[in-house]
């Protein structure tokens, strides 16, 4: 019996010691993945302070800083560049597709995820095929409608542009999402004095709220980093947005500002992750429930 017992202990450790370095290897591995993916904001971060002896220097430590740190560059981005300005715009803008987009796609998905109609499926694939046309393939066309609609240099241009790529793909989320509600929902809703608008409203948006969730990072992120549309519909300054006045500004010729391009990248794209790693659990399960669901 006590040879039994040591070899049971014995095991029993064995698959301890496993364990433990199974679960050491995957957060490893995690933490080093994580290390991968930062290392770009981390040299963008170090980059905006350094001077322009450490940074054109091929011999010194891209990451450490070589000489004494300075702030000029991360100063001449805010104080004689309207970088302010283009933050606001790409936010007027951004707010503006992301309430267009939920009021033309909601309403499209939820009539083509409960209408019982045979061309129900083909019309969402054909709204989601849309999305997939190349924007060049466009520009002629939306060119000649924000001209004859006298929106050449303003925001509406991109404004009124915006949508056509950000709606159709958002309509094909929505729709699987939609379609996991049970009919049962909102007919209980109506039965209790609500009309359909009323029902879909009240007992059906708190349900889809992961996928309008996953819509509004997906529309405000494309906003903000589109590029095409941006430069060729606006090009007065004060009008321009953070992916089109920041190159605009900050390259000159062959002159780049190079501390001031990155620490404009670093002030952009730090805000735009940290709001998406917040809701990102309700992302991640509006992207794949509306997958599945499809």
């Amino acid at each position: 019996m006590t040879g039994q017992a040591e070899e049971d202990e014995r095991l029993r450790r064995r698959y301890a010691l496993r364990h433990v370095a199974a679960r050491g290897g995957v957060y490893g591995s995690a933490v080093l993945a994580a290390l991968v993916c930062a290392l770009p904001f981390l040299w963008s971060l170090v980059s905006a302070f350094k001077q322009n002896q450490d940074l054109y220097n091929p011999e010194s430590n891209p990451f450490f800083f070589n000489k004494p740190a300075t702030p000029d560059h991360v100063t001449f981005l805010f104080d004689d560049t309207p970088f302010l300005t283009f933050v606001a715009n790409t936010l007027i803008v951004g707010a503006a597709v992301v309430a267009i987009t939920l009021l033309l796609a909601l309403p499209a998905a939820y009539s083509l995820a409960r209408l019982d109609r045979p061309w129900g499926t083909p019309m969402g694939i054909a709204i989601f095929m849309v999305y997939l046309v190349p924007p060049s393939l466009l520009f002629l066309s939306l060119t000649r409608v924000v001209v004859r609609l006298h929106l050449e240099d303003t925001l509406w241009s991109m404004i009124v542009v915006y949508p056509t790529i950000t709606v159709p793909v958002s309509v094909w989320l929505l729709i699987g999402f939609l379609r996991a509600v049970p009919k049962d929902v909102e007919e209980q809703a109506m039965v209790d004095g609500y009309s359909r608008l009323g029902a879909f409203a009240r007992a059906v948006l708190p349900l889809v709220f992961p996928g309008i969730v996953a819509v509004v990072v997906f529309s405000f992120t494309l906003t903000a980093s589109e590029f095409v549309y941006a430069l060729a519909f606006v090009s007065a300054s004060p009008q321009m947005v953070v992916s089109t006045g920041v190159p605009t500004q900050l390259v000159r010729g062959d002159v780049f500002f190079w501390q001031s391009l990155q620490a404009a990248t670093v002030v952009t794209a730090v805000p735009i992750a940290f709001l998406f790693n917040l809701f990102l659990d309700r992302f991640v399960t509006g992207f794949t429930m509306g997958a599945v669901k499809t």
